[in-house]
C-alpha cells in the first residue's frame, strides 16, 4: 500500500550498524499528521527510542535526519533537511538544520527519514540512488576533510552531482561540537552531531535521485504557492531582502553592532570598536566573488569568497557567514578579516561548529586575560586576545584532541568543570551548549531565548526579531495595538514571554516543514497561515487547512521537545542565563547598563506554553489537550507533571 499524503517520499530508513542491515519501512501516517515532518517527527522518535540512560556515544544512541514536505518542492526556500539526536556536548536534545541541496536529493532518492541505530565495527557511509540504499566501505575516506571526501565519493560513483553530508577529522575524534558538513561548506552545526556520527563509524550520507514529488491537488498548490510568494514582493520587506541579497547575514555585524549587542571578547560587552573591520562592506569589496542560493530559494544569501594574498590565501569556498564572524572576530578581538574567513573555513573542513570553537577559543584568551592559564597550560601559546597565529593552532589541535585542544574540544561548561576555581564565571554557555552571537543585556527577549531553547544559549529555535529590526505593522497584527509599544521597546520585558512562546511554535512548525528561517524570522513574511494555505493542497492531509489544527501541532511539537529534555533533569533552575549575560550589566556600547529581567519573562512564557511557574513542567491538562497521552503518563510516573 502507497503512502496516502503526497509532497513525501512516503519511506523511511532504518539501520542498524552493528549489523550492517538497512531496512526500508513505510512512513508512518501518524507521523505525518500529527508532527507533519523535520522536527516533529524527529522528536517523536527520538522519545520513543531513547531515554535518560542513553549515552551519547553509545550504540543505543540514534541520529534521525529527516525532511520535511516542503523539502524540494516548488516552495522557496525549500532547501533544508535536519539531523536529531541526544547531544554529547549539552546531553540533552541535539538538532541541526543545513540548506543546499542535499536535502530534496535525499527525498528525489525516496527517502524521508533515515534513523541511524548501533554501531558499525568499520568505517561506512550510506549511499542512496531512487530508492535504493546501501552501506558502503569509508575506510579509505576516513581521516579525509570534508572537501576530499566528497570529491572522492563523486569520483567514485562517476557522478559529479551527487550531493552529500559528511563528517570530518573532528567528528571521528569525537569533539563534542563537531558537526556535519553538506555540500561542501554549508553545516548542520551546533550540539555535536557529527561526534555521534563518528562514535558509530558512520562518515557520512550521499544522495542521488530523480523520482520527483506529487502534489494532492497540483492546481491549487501551485496557486497557494503563488499567493505565498507574491508576500514576498510587499514594500514592507524591501529593505531586509535587499540586504540579505546583497551582504548575507554578514550585514548583522553593523545591524546588531549598531544596537549594542555584537558579542565580544567573549561576550564581555555587545560593542566592537572595529566592527566596520569585518563588517559587510570590506567582505563585500575586498574578498566577495560570486554569490548563490539554495535549492528553490528566491533570496540567496550564499557568497562565495576569495582570499587573493598574505598568508591565508584561498577559496573559492563559501562563507562567511554573520556567527563566524562573530566568532573568530569580535568575540576574541580579531579584526584581521581575512584570518577569520580562514579560521571559518578550516572549521568547514574540519567538521567543527564556528560559534563553539571560537567561543571556546575566546573562553581560553578570556582566562589567559585573568591568569587562569598561562604558558604552563598552553604549551607555550600565547592567548592574548586577538592572537591570530594561535587561534589557527587551536583549531588544528581542537579538531585533533591534541594539548590546550583536548580540553577545548570538550566545550566551554565541562572545560571549567575541569579547569576548577573560578573559570566558570567565563564559561558563556546554556545547557552546556556555548552562546550565539546575540547578547540578552541589549534585547530582553533573546534571554528568554537562550534560557528556554531545548537546545541551549541559541537562537533558532524563538529569536524574534519583530522588536530588534522593528516590524511595528506585523506586532500590531499578531498581538494587537495594546501590546504593539511594550513589545517593540527592546529592553522592555513586558508581553515578551508571548512573543517567544509564539515564535517557538511558529519555529516547530517551519523546523517540521522544513524550511529556512530567512523569510520566517527575518524578514517576518511567512507566518502560521502559510502553512494552513500550502500543506493541504501538497498533501491532502485536510485538517491542515485549520490555522487551529497549525497551532496545536505547533504546541505539540514544542511540547514534546520540552519534554524530551524534562526526563532528562531539566528544570526552571536550568532555564538560566550564566553569570555574564544575568548579573553583570552591560559595561560600553549603546546597550550600557543593560540587563535581562528573566523571572519576569520566565513566569509569562510558562502561563502561555501550559507550564507550572515553579519547576517548568508542563500541566497535565495542556499534554492531554495536545494528544501527548503516553508522554503524560512518563513524566507523571516521573513526579515531572503539574
Amino acid at each position: 500500500m502507497t503512502f496516502p499524503y503526497k509532497g513525501y517520499a512516503g519511506q523511511y530508513l532504518d539501520i542498524d550498524l552493528s549489523k550492517g542491515k538497512v531496512l526500508k519501512r513505510k512512513m508512518e501516517e501518524e507521523w505525518a499528521r500529527l508532527y507533519l515532518g523535520g522536527t516533529g517527527v524527529a522528536a517523536k522518535i527520538l522519545w520513543d527510542r531513547t531515554g535518560p540512560k542513553t549515552n551519547p556515544f553509545s550504540p543505543q544512541n540514534i541520529v534521525v535526519v529527516g525532511t520535511g514536505p516542503l523539502t524540494g518542492v516548488m516552495f522557496s526556500p525549500s532547501g533544508r533537511f535536519m539531523f536529531a539526536s541526544k547531544s554529547p556536548l549539552t546531553g540533552v536534545w541535539a538538532e541541526s538544520h543545513a540548506g543546499g541541496f542535499f536535502g530534496p536529493e535525499m527525498k528525489y532518492a525516496g527517502v524521508d527519514f533515515i534513523i541511524f541505530n548501533g554501531r558499525s565495527p568499520k568505517p561506512v557511509y550510506l549511499f542512496l540512488r531512487d530508492g535504493k540504499a546501501e552501506l558502503l566501505d569509508a575506510s579509505a575516506l576516513w581521516g579525509r576533510e570534508t572537501a576530499e571526501t566528497t570529491d572522492m565519493i563523486r569520483e567514485q560513483h562517476k557522478n559529479p552531482e551527487i550531493e552529500t553530508a559528511v563528517i570530518g577529522p573532528a567528528g571521528e575524534n569525537q569533539v563534542l561540537y563537531s558537526c556535519i558538513i553538506v555540500d561542501y561548506y554549508r553545516a548542520a552545526g551546533r550540539t555535536g552531531i557529527g561526534a555521534v556520527l563518528g562514535s558509530k563509524n558512520v562518515k557520512g550520507i550521499a544522495a542521488s535521485g530523480s523520482l520527483g514529488l506529487e502534489a494532492y491537488d497540483m492546481e491549487k498548490y501551485l496557486a497557494a504557492n503563488e499567493g505565498e510568494m507574491e508576500k514576498l514582493n510587499d514594500p514592507l520587506w524591501k529593505e531586509s531582502l535587499s540586504s540579505l541579497r546583497r551582504y548575507g547575514t554578514t550585514d548583522l555585524v553593523a545591524i546588531i553592532n549598531e544596537i549594542g549587542r555584537l558579542p565580544t571578547k567573549n561576550h564581555w560587552t555587545g560593542f566592537y570598536e572595529d566592527a566596520d573591520d569585518i563588517g559587510p562592506e570590506a567582505i563585500a569589496t575586498k574578498f566577495r566573488i560570486a554569490q548563490e542560493a539554495c535549492h528553490g530559494c528566491a533570496i540567496g544569501c550564499k557568497y562565495i569568497y576569495k582570499i587573493m594574498d598574505g598568508p591565508f590565501v584561498g577559496g573559492p569556498a563559501g562563507g562567511p557567514e554573520y556567527e563566524t564572524l562573530m566568532a573568530f572576530g569580535s568575540n576574541c578581538m580579531n579584526n584581521d578579516l581575512a584570518s577569520i574567513i580562514h579560521l571559518g573555513t578550516k572549521c568547514d573542513l574540519l567538521g567543527l561548529d564556528t560559534i563553539s570553537c571560537g567561543k571556546s577559543i575566546s573562553f581560553a584568551m578570556d582566562l589567559w586575560e585573568q591568569g587562569i592559564l598561562t604558558e604552563k597550560d598552553t604549551g607555550g601559546l600565547d592567548l592574548s586576545w586577538g592572537n591570530v597565529d594561535s587561534m589557527v593552532q587551536l583549531v588544528e589541535m581542537i579538531a585533533k584532541r591534541e594539548g590546550l585542544g583536548r580540553l577545548l574540544s570538550k566545550g566551554v561548561r565541562k572545560a571549567a568543570e575541569k579547569i576548577g576555581g573560578d573559570a566558570w564565571k567565563y564559561a558563556v554557555h546554556v545547557k552546556g551548549l556555548e552562546a550565539s552571537g546575540q547578547d540578552p543585556r541589549a534585547h530582553q527577549s533573546v534571554g528568554l531565548t537562550y534560557a528556554t531553547n531545548v537546545r541551549g544559549a541559541d537562537h533558532l529555535r524563538s529569536l524574534s526579531s519583530l522588536e530588534e529590526l522593528g516590524y511595528p505593522e506585523i506586532v500590531t497584527q499578531r498581538f494587537g495595538e495594546e501590546k504593539t509599544e511594550a513589545i517593540l521597546d527592546i529592553m522592555s520585558p513586558r508581553h515578551k514571554g508571548e512573543l517567544v512562546w509564539d515564535m517557538e511554535d511558529l519555529y516547530a512548525i517551519v523546523d517540521s516543514a522544513v524550511i529556512c528561517k530567512y523569510g520566517t524570522m527575518w524578514p517576518p513574511v511567512f507566518y502560521f497561515d502559510t502553512f494552513s494555505n500550502v500543506i493541504t493542497p501538497l498533501t491532502g492531509m485536510k485538517e491542515w487547512s485549520d490555522p487551529k489544527y497549525v497551532r496545536r501541532t505547533a504546541e505539540r511539537i514544542s511540547h514534546l521537545r520540552r519534554a524530551f529534555n524534562h526526563r532528562l533533569g531539566i528544570t526552571r533552575k536550568e532555564e538560566t542565563l550564566p553569570k555574564r549575560l544575568l548579573q553583570d550589566p552591560m559595561p560600553t556600547g549603546p546597550s550600557k547598563g543593560g540587563l535581562p529581567d528573566l523571572a519576569e519573562m520566565l513566569d509569562e512564557y510558562y502561563d502561555f506554553r501550559g507550564c507550572d511557574r515553579e519547576t517548568g513542567y508542563p500541566r497535565k491538562e495542556k499534554l492531554l489537550e495536545l494528544g501527548l497521552d503516553y508522554v503524560a503518563k512518563d513524566l507523571e510516573q516521573r513526579k515531572m507533571l503539574r
